[in-house]
C-alpha cells in the first residue's frame, strides 16, 4: 500500500469535513441544516464532524501503522452512512432546497461522500498489516 495515496486520502477526508461543514452551514449561521436534522445536523453535530476532520488530518501525519484508525473510521463513517439513508428516507429534500440551497446541497452529497471515504478507510483497513 501506498504510503501517499493513504496520507493523500486522510487529508481529502479532512478537507472535505472542513469544507462540507464550514463552506454549507456558512461557518455554523446556516439554520436550514439544523432544521432539516436537528439532532444529527445542530451546530453541536457540525462542529463533530470538523473535530472528525481533525482527526483524519492527524491519522494523515502518523508514518506508522493506521489500521485501526481507519477502522474506527470506517465505523465512524457508517453511522454517517445510515443516517443519512434513514434521513433520505423521512424527509423531503426538495422542501432543503426549498429553504436553502446550500442546505440542500450539504444533504445531497454528505451521505455520499461519507460512503466514499467509508470505503477508502475500509481498504486502509484491511489492507494494512
Amino acid at each position: 500500500m501506498n504510503p501517499a495515496v493513504v496520507k493523500g486520502g486522510f487529508i481529502a477526508a479532512a478537507l472535505m469535513n472542513f469544507g462540507g461543514v464550514l463552506i454549507l452551514s456558512r461557518f455554523f449561521t446556516n439554520t436550514a441544516i439544523n432544521e432539516a436534522d436537528p439532532v444529527v445536523m445542530s451546530n453541536f453535530g457540525l462542529l463533530m464532524i470538523v473535530v472528525w476532520g481533525l482527526a483524519f488530518l492527524g491519522a494523515a501525519m502518523v508514518e506508522g501503522n493506521v489500521k485501526w484508525l481507519a477502522g474506527a473510521f470506517v465505523i465512524e463513517k457508517l453511522v454517517y452512512v445510515i443516517s443519512w439513508v434513514y434521513w433520505f428516507a423521512n424527509n423531503s429534500l426538495p422542501a432543503v432546497y426549498d429553504a436553502d440551497l446550500f442546505a440542500g446541497v450539504f444533504y445531497t452529497i454528505y451521505g455520499l461522500n461519507d460512503f466514499i471515504f467509508m470505503l477508502f478507510f475500509a481498504w486502509v483497513f484491511t489492507k494494512s498489516s
